[in-house]
């Protein structure tokens, strides 16, 4: 509600005063370096968690967790290339023309194997926590989780799991912190678009938001069906199953608050066994975050097409790859979908001008993700 009201008074202000608007945009770019201040943190110790919390589950259930995890990844990456594909067909952030600020560094973009690779193997992790390299974080949070899953004292593997659960309940809270701030900085930032850009900035919003939905929707005719078909669980009994969790979800935008009824309604209404639900539904949580990878596929673009950046394909593929990796843990902490998406724009060049105005109306477009999240 108070983030509508930002991007309402903000719409204003740089309508009726984009002088000021502009000299005061300062205060929006301070929201931007708290966001940014998460990233590592929060990528790290969520994405451990994923992978470490479940080695024992690995270990008991073995060949249904492999399948579950290979299964989540497939349908992941066919969420993120209907969105990049959507949003290259429709384009909703051409026209938008946003100045950007000049402080993306010119790079080269023709992209080469070892270049590649430089990118995703850092020298130290603590270079990459503070250049702020998204890959080479996830790199080194992946091999810790290995290393952590190999560790045979199974109290010393819970020791340090407890910590990373304290600091992610921890970067739980200051995500929280921060967005208290955010109303002021988007509507700042809102201001300061619109003052420089005018009203027609806004018309992009609408497209954005319509275009997740409609692709959102696409996902689940092409792609959810077709894999109920080809495994014979019946569609109608699905769709009636959980037809409930994912209301609560979309009402809520919190994947959490449906997670029980999803698993109440699996165990009962179509007879899946406990000892599977208990596995497949809390890791899927973590893992198969459809909606949000989805989501976060058309954003990145989005604000590559807003502020007139050239993102060649061979630099999506490797955005598609980011993606598939950082998305995962995510449900458990809000609006962490725009901490990844804040740091996929700053590790591929993209220009962050457009983050305030994708989370203006991130409330709309939350609600839709996390709905098919639980499904």
């Amino acid at each position: 509600m108070w983030i509508i009201l930002g991007l309402v008074l903000g719409i204003v202000v740089g309508h009726t005063a984009p002088s000021f608007a502009v000299k005061a945009k300062p205060l929006a770019d301070v929201f931007l370096r708290m966001i940014s201040s998460l990233i590592t943190p929060l990528i790290f110790s969520t994405l451990v968690i994923g992978i470490a919390a479940h080695g024992d589950d690995l270990a008991t259930i073995g060949r249904l967790a492999i399948k579950a995890l290979v299964y989540f990844e497939i349908v992941s990456t066919l969420a993120i290339l209907l969105g990049l594909l959507m949003v290259n067909i429709t384009k909703p952030g051409k026209g938008t023309h946003i100045e950007h600020s000049d402080n993306v560094s010119a790079t080269n973009n023709t992209i080469t194997w070892d270049g590649e690779l430089f990118k995703i193997v850092p020298k130290s992790f603590f270079a990459a926590a503070v250049d702020g390299e998204i890959l080479q974080i996830v790199f080194c949070a992946l091999m810790f989780a290995i290393g952590l899953c190999k560790v045979p004292s199974r109290n010393v593997r819970q020791a340090m799991i407890s910590f990373l659960h304290a600091l992610s309940e921890t970067m739980f809270k200051v995500t929280g912190l921060v967005m208290n701030y955010a109303p002021i900085g988007i509507g700042f930032s809102i201001a300061a678009t619109v003052g420089k850009n005018g009203l027609g900035v806004l018309v992009s919003l609408g497209k954005l938001v319509g275009v997740l939905y409609g692709t959102l929707a696409i996902f689940i005719i092409v792609v959810f069906v077709p894999i109920m078909l080809i495994s014979r669980v019946p569609v109608k009994k699905f769709f009636l199953t959980t037809w409930q969790p994912f209301l609560l979800a979309f009402t809520t935008a919190s994947s959490e608050s449906a997670l029980p009824k999803a698993m109440e309604c699996l165990e009962h209404k179509m007879g899946i066994p406990k000892k599977i639900v208990g596995f497949v539904i809390p890791t899927g949580y973590s893992f198969n975050l459809d909606g949000t990878s989805l989501y976060l596929s058309l954003a990145v673009i989005y604000c590559a097409q807003a502020t007139n950046t050239s993102v060649p394909l061979g630099k999506q593929l490797v955005i598609m790859l980011t993606l598939m990796l950082t998305t995962k843990g995510m449900a458990a902490v809000p609006r962490a979908s725009f901490v990844v998406l804040s740091a996929a724009l700053g590790n591929f060049n993209i220009p962050n001008d457009a983050l305030s105005l994708v989370l203006g109306v991130d409330a709309f477009m939350d609600m839709a993700r996390t709905g098919v999240n639980v499904m």
